[in-house]
């Protein structure tokens, strides 16, 4: 397998950890941004598209394990990303806090990712 399939997957993986990082003063103050559970909304993305870019080196017709078993383990590891991300929001980096509801969302974007990987390159 080509260490260049991992580059997208690499790539969003650093951006997400400054996205999640940015202490809560620096994060925009915009009319646009102030919606509803935008920060939720956020979340889902940034983790639906972490599965997602992770999970293409192993697509078929690439050689590896039961294809479904590979995604299973890529989503639940980047949802332990997602929780360790959390405990750094809360200990390490000023203005942002621990938040149950932030886990949900990447969950269901890491499940979102998954699904989505699942249904384009699956078995037809």
């Amino acid at each position: 397998m080509k260490f260049s399939l991992f580059i997208p997957g690499i790539i969003w993986f650093i951006i997400s950890t400054i996205l999640l990082a940015l202490p809560g003063n620096d994060l925009p103050k915009s009319s646009f941004f102030n919606f509803p559970y935008f920060d939720k909304i956020v979340h889902f993305f940034i983790f639906f598209l972490l599965t997602f870019f992770f999970s293409l080196p192993f697509t078929p017709p690439r050689p590896q394990q039961p294809f479904k078993h590979w995604m299973i383990g890529i989503a639940i590891s980047v949802l332990a990303y997602g929780v360790v991300m959390e405990f750094v929001q809360k200990y390490y980096v000023s203005g942002r806090s621990f938040d149950l509801s932030d886990i949900l969302s990447d969950g269901l974007g890491s499940l979102g990712g998954m699904l989505a990987i699942i249904k384009f390159f699956g078995k037809k």
